[in-house]
């Protein structure tokens, strides 16, 4: 039995018990009761509808898909980035008045890995999960959520579940991502194995049925 059902058992029990010991003396003890077994009844109703819930707010089912999704979105970020100056670090002045420090190639630097990852996650709850068929899921990127036309609840639900797992896989993976970043190991064309195969596993030996996908709506 799940961690569910038996909350609900013990809510259900709890909800049985309040009609059972011994008789009530009066109206005052019959309308305390019938409180009880109101505020009972609303909190049974509250916690049976957050269970329900529950799942497609807080679960991944297909984690490669979804890695991809956040992949192509790392990758946009990539495509839009323009040629950057050399960062100069030379603030200091040595005994001579000469300026001390050193030139860094944007490139290889530590702002560029903060430009690119910095708000990756925070991006992704412009993203919804579409039903193609009915096997088939696919992540697509909503430019419009009036124009929507599945349940915008359900597909807010699904948006903020992505941008969390984004979360848990840049502080599963950030440090070594960064530090491929400013090797410039990650190329255009070559996140998802990056991020998704070599990083993370989650699309390795697997063949995903869902695939992020460029769409707007």
């Amino acid at each position: 039995m799940t961690w569910t059902a038996v909350l609900i058992q013990i809510l259900l029990h709890s909800f049985c018990d309040s009609g059972t010991g011994r008789s009530s003396q009066g109206d005052g003890e019959i309308g305390q009761m019938a409180i009880k077994l109101y505020t009972r009844s609303i909190v049974l109703i509250v916690v049976i509808t957050f269970l329900s819930v529950l799942p497609a707010t807080l679960c991944i089912e297909d984690k490669c898909s979804a890695c991809s999704a956040i992949a192509e979105e790392l990758e946009h970020g990539l495509l839009k980035e323009k040629p950057r100056n050399h960062l100069d670090m030379r603030h200091r002045l040595d005994s001579k008045g000469q300026r001390e420090g050193k030139l860094i190639d944007y490139r290889g630097s530590e702002l560029r890995v903060v430009e690119l990852l910095d708000d990756l996650c925070e991006k992704m709850q412009d993203y919804t999960l579409e039903k193609v068929d009915s096997s088939t899921n696919t992540w697509i990127k909503v430019s419009n959520w009036d124009l929507l036309k599945t349940n915008k609840q359900e597909a807010r639900a699904h948006s903020k579940a992505l941008s969390s797992f984004c979360g848990r896989l840049l502080e599963q993976a950030e440090d070594e991502l960064a530090e491929l970043i400013k090797k410039g190991s990650v190329q255009v064309g070559d996140v998802t194995k990056v991020l998704c195969e070599d990083l993370s596993n989650y699309c390795k030996g697997t063949s995903s049925s869902n695939k992020a996908v460029d769409d707007e709506l």
